[in-house]
């Protein structure tokens, strides 16, 4: 019989697919993997419900977990991280029940970067505890780091403004470019969550990262420097992506968007989408729509709730009553806008495209990358900011809307920007850095490619840690 590995993805769409992604790559090197989900109720937003209940696939268990009844439940009213690690460590009871459960035992269990508290579970049964981190190699080097960083910083973070950090194996970064939750009161519930969040990430026995290892090669050689953790031992990295795409049941008919697409001429269509939770104001809504019907080119826009509406529910809004006046009328034709939305992979794949306003969270970026389209920065949260930095500076590929650092983007920044990526020497730059980057990362998936070698290499690991016995099974 095979041997098992059990996934414990993470509880947001962002963490969710990429764990899927891993769980195929291990089935095909003949693994029985068994995928452990904490209830999907637990988050409110129905776009991560959505995305598992299609997630099933061939050679793959998914298998809930019993639900904790006093575990609370993700909500935009409430602490985000704080909130998470409490339904982990919830769950880790019925997790380790569930790796008891297997009578021949567990290989390894991989768990998301937000549930690292369960590595304790595997580790008191003598099973290997790896890491998967959903984000690149610069947010992983960043993240290991930032915990001794901040036991030295005597200042508060968000009192050093756009100072700039120095991170071993990164370009100095300014403070405010940091997650969001650093930059809170240090004695606020978030701030020492997201502390201990990750500090553990560093100790798992290998970490997983969605990346591929041309793109990441500098910051992963860093990572394998004593200096990067000094005092602590830097478990193995492995770029075993990059994992883009949806995953499970496909829509029976085909997005409408698509059938749109094929109307439009090559690389003519600018594709603006700002992922599961990224929502803006109906003002700023307003900016984007003035911007792109005077910028005069093709564009496919995903809009979602205005942010101050409940992101929980489904869009209801008139389209016409939320943007300026005709908007929809004056532009029908060379423009499309969809409802909160798109298979984004397929998207970024359609010969039409040619560039993406991009909110910068991990999958986006690399389904950017992967479909070889120049980007429009604009972070929203999370390590969004980080990633928006080296997309446009070390990678390359993309200009930044710097209107965000203002909290607004104004109409003539849009209009400007498309004009850039979509019109101009520098924008036929980015384009050849991304068209680079495309075939670097099909590179790492073909035959002998690096992210190949690189789950090879994590389950030689995860062979060479098997014990004769386990521990308190």
């Amino acid at each position: 019989m095979a041997n098992t590995v059990i996934l414990y993805p993470g509880l947001t769409v962002s963490h969710f697919v990429p764990m899927v992604h891993l769980a195929g790559a291990l089935a095909d090197h003949g693994y029985a993997v068994s995928v452990a989900l904490i209830d999907p109720a637990v988050n409110g937003d129905p776009a991560f419900r959505a995305v598992v209940a299609r997630a099933v696939a061939p050679l793959i268990r998914f298998h809930a977990l019993p639900p904790s009844e006093d575990a609370p439940t993700l909500s935009p009213d409430a602490p985000f991280i704080p909130r998470y690690l409490d339904i982990v460590g919830r769950h880790n009871d019925r997790l380790r029940d569930f790796l008891r459960s297997f009578a021949r035992g567990v290989h390894a269990v991989v768990v998301d970067s937000l549930s690292v508290g369960a590595l304790g579970v595997a580790k008191r049964l003598g099973i290997p505890g790896y890491v998967m981190f959903t984000s690149g190699a610069a947010a992983l080097a960043a993240f290991v780091q930032l915990p001794s960083v901040l036991a030295e910083v005597r200042t508060r973070f968000q009192e050093l403004g756009d100072a700039p950090l120095e991170l071993f194996g990164l370009p100095p970064m300014p403070a405010s470019h940091l997650l969001g939750e650093l930059l809170e009161d240090p004695e606020s519930d978030t701030y020492k969550a997201t502390v201990i969040a990750l500090y553990g990430i560093p100790e798992g026995d290998g970490i997983l990262v969605n990346t591929f290892e041309s793109l990441d090669a500098g910051v992963v050689a860093a990572l394998g420097d004593p200096r990067c953790l000094p005092g602590r031992i830097m478990p193995p990295v492995y770029c075993v992506g990059p994992f883009v795409g949806g995953v499970g049941i496909e829509a029976k008919d085909r997005h409408e968007c698509l059938t749109w697409l094929d109307g439009q001429p090559d690389g003519s269509v600018v594709f603006l989408c700002f992922g599961s939770g990224g929502s803006h104001s109906a003002e700023q809504l307003k900016e984007i729509a003035v911007g792109l019907e005077n910028c005069g080119h093709r564009f496919l826009w995903v809009v979602g709730n205005p942010f101050n509406d409940d992101q929980a529910k489904q869009f209801d809004q008139d389209l016409d009553a939320l943007l300026p006046n005709r908007f929809l009328a004056r532009t029908r034709g060379r423009g499309l806008v969809v409802k909160q939305w798109v298979p984004q992979a397929e998207v970024l794949r359609h010969r039409a495209t040619g560039a993406f306003v991009t909110h910068c969270g991990w999958n986006s970026v690399l389904e950017g990358l992967t479909a070889g389209v120049p980007m429009l920065c604009w972070p929203l949260y999370a390590e969004q900011k980080m990633n928006m930095l080296r997309m446009v500076g070390e990678i390359g590929v993309a200009a930044e809307m710097v209107g965000w650092q203002r909290g607004l983007v104004e109409a003539a920044e849009v209009e400007g920007k498309v004009r850039l990526v979509m019109d101009s020497e520098a924008g036929m730059e980015l384009r050849a850095r991304a068209a680079a980057h495309k075939e670097g990362a099909a590179a790492a998936w073909s035959d002998g490619g690096s992210s190949r070698a690189a789950i090879a290499r994590f389950l030689a690991d995860v062979d060479s840690r098997q014990p004769q016995t386990r521990g308190d099974r």
